[in-house]
């Protein structure tokens, strides 16, 4: 059960409409089904519904009017909350309905259970699946009814309306996410003809630049270098920046003014203060020349899941907003059939970048380093660079939704299973091309007799779904060119493996086949290194105490050491 609070001037329009047809006709045999008093006028019932309406739109006012006589301001004093139960909710009777109606308002301190001088109110039935409240915030003393966090309390109290009667349990969050767009502007959105209203396109705009930007300076460049965007900085005193705000070029009020939306109003991570503690947290030289950033891109993805395992809650939001700064980013890089699937994936998953646990930005500096030099340097045209990014992001983005899950938050949870699907696609349509060019390089028979008896001795667990995988051949193309670059395709297949479990992956034939593609892309080891793996591999292993069987004497003393010249 959801609730909605407004507040109004004009008790008199507001009746009206709760005892009218409706902006839809959407009002069925609207009727009272609970009061301040229990004695109140019920239009929906009285023949002389019109005065009826007047009757009951002055008792309602009695106490605003005493007050205005007094010089009391008594503007706002309309208070209308809706409550809508969910569609699969059963059908609430009068009778329940009334008792909800009378739990909230208590719980709104509109009306406290045994406070003589509490608000008058009412509820307004409609149809079988909500109500409406209606109240005057002026109490019994002439005083203004002080209902803060009113949307909350009401809230709490839903949630316990739920358990109690129930009912559908709602989906409730920590008011960390984005600000959804209004009617208003979505109808604006429908007669001009955009998908997105000007508030989610302009919150995507700043969301991409913020990803690219590697301070606080490049980041109100970036804004303005787009000339769909307006940007408007404001500063302080001492010529610092103090904020900013947005507005998109073609989008006016009826005066022919921009709309400007300040960052805070697009999502609460937006903010210039919050922009700021980012970029300049996480402002780290660029990568050395010979470092490859999708490599570094990759290889601190494939951390993530083992990082959101450790405990740091304030680390493993930071590390979940830098995923998200790397889905936005890589909307840049991507070829164009991807960008849509890609953007998809990145906007459902902006929910589960947001939480009320702060984030230590400190700790993410590799993967936003890593993810600025990607976007100055030219995209690999082979494509396999970024699906094995995405193949790494993929799981870290089910990894968040676990993490979430166990933390209780709900919302985030569920965004980041609704931005794997997307995302998953995506990652499938990317490596087409680069499996399928590796596939047609397929080494030999006796090559890939030898590679699949390797598989069976190191994964035996999971040679049958290696071995039957579309990709099997061209992961016996990846561990021949791994070979013929001088590693040793055992333990290379091993080292695969043991990066991050193989269980939960949707192929592992996959999963290898990026793995030993960009592991056999290192130097190779020397002659001596070989020899010195090859010597702690047969080194044999010490027995401890508890190993030893019950038969086995100990010494009593320990020889003594051999003298070394």
């Amino acid at each position: 059960m959801i609730a909605k609070i407004t507040s109004g001037r004009s008790t008199r329009h507001l009746i009206t409409y709760l005892y009218g047809p409706g902006r839809a006709n959407e009002h069925i045999d609207p009727h009272l089904v609970a009061s301040w008093d229990g004695f109140a006028p019920d239009p929906g019932r009285d023949p002389d519904a019109r005065a009826a309406k007047q009757q009951l739109t002055q008792a309602l006012d009695l106490r605003v009017n005493q007050a205005r006589q007094q010089g009391r301001d008594t503007k706002q004093h309309v208070w209308h909350c809706s409550l809508r139960a969910a569609p699969e909710d059963r059908p609430l009777s009068d009778e329940e309905w009334a008792a909800i109606a009378r739990r909230v308002v208590h719980a709104t301190g509109i009306a406290p259970e045994g406070d003589p001088d509490g608000c008058r109110w009412v509820a307004v039935r409609h149809a079988g699946d909500h109500i409406h409240i209606a109240a005057t915030t002026v109490r019994g003393d002439l005083r203004n009814e002080k209902h803060w966090n009113d949307f909350l309390t009401a809230d709490r109290e839903l949630e316990a309306v739920e358990k109690d009667y129930g009912l559908h349990r709602i989906v409730r969050g920590d008011r960390t996410a984005a600000k959804r767009p209004t009617r208003a502007e979505q109808e604006k959105a429908r007669r001009t003809g955009r998908q997105q209203t000007a508030r989610e396109q302009l919150r995507t705009t700043v969301r991409t630049a913020v990803a690219a930007a590697s301070s606080p300076e490049e980041f109100v460049s970036l804004l303005d270098a787009n000339d769909d965007v307006l940007v408007e900085v404001q500063h302080f005193p001492s010529g610092d920046i103090r904020g900013y705000k947005v507005a998109l070029a073609s989008d006016t009020n009826g005066a022919g003014e921009p709309v400007w939306f300040s960052g805070s109003r697009l999502a609460p991570d937006l903010s210039y203060p919050k922009i700021h503690e980012r970029l300049t947290t996480t402002d780290t030289p660029a990568p050395h020349r010979q470092a490859n950033p999708w490599h570094q891109a990759t290889a601190a993805a494939e951390r993530i899941p083992h990082r959101l395992d450790q405990g740091d809650n304030a680390a493993s939001q930071a590390h979940l907003a830098a995923l998200g700064e790397t889905l936005d980013a890589l909307t840049l890089v991507a070829p164009k059939d991807l960008r849509s699937g890609l953007h998809q994936s990145a906007t459902t998953f902006e929910r589960a970048t947001c939480s009320r646990i702060r984030p230590d930005h400190d700790k993410t500096r590799a993967l936003r380093s890593a993810m600025r030099a990607i976007l100055r340097q030219p995209t690999p045209k082979d494509g396999a660079a970024l699906a094995i990014l995405l193949d790494a992001a993929l799981l870290a983005v089910i990894a968040a939704a676990r993490w979430h899950e166990k933390r209780h938050h709900q919302q985030q949870a569920i965004a980041a299973r609704q931005a794997a699907v997307p995302l998953r696609d995506v990652y499938e349509q990317a490596a087409t091309a680069p499996l399928t060019a590796l596939a047609e390089r397929k080494p030999p028979h006796a090559t890939a007799a030898r590679h699949s008896d390797l598989v069976r001795q190191t994964l035996p667990q999971h040679t049958d779904r290696i071995i039957n995988s579309p990709a099997w051949e061209a992961l016996i193309t990846a561990l021949t060119d791994a070979q013929t670059a001088g590693h040793d395709p055992s333990r290379l297949l091993q080292q695969a493996a043991d990066e991050r479990t193989l269980d939960d992956a949707h192929s592992p034939a996959k999963v290898l086949v990026w793995r030993i593609h960009r592991m056999s892309q290192r130097p190779a080891p020397s002659p001596r290194a070989r020899a010195a793996q090859a010597r702690s591999t047969a080194a044999p292993r010490r027995v401890t105490r508890s190993e030893t069987t019950p038969s086995t004497t100990l010494p009593a003393t320990a020889p003594a050491r051999r003298r070394h010249r």
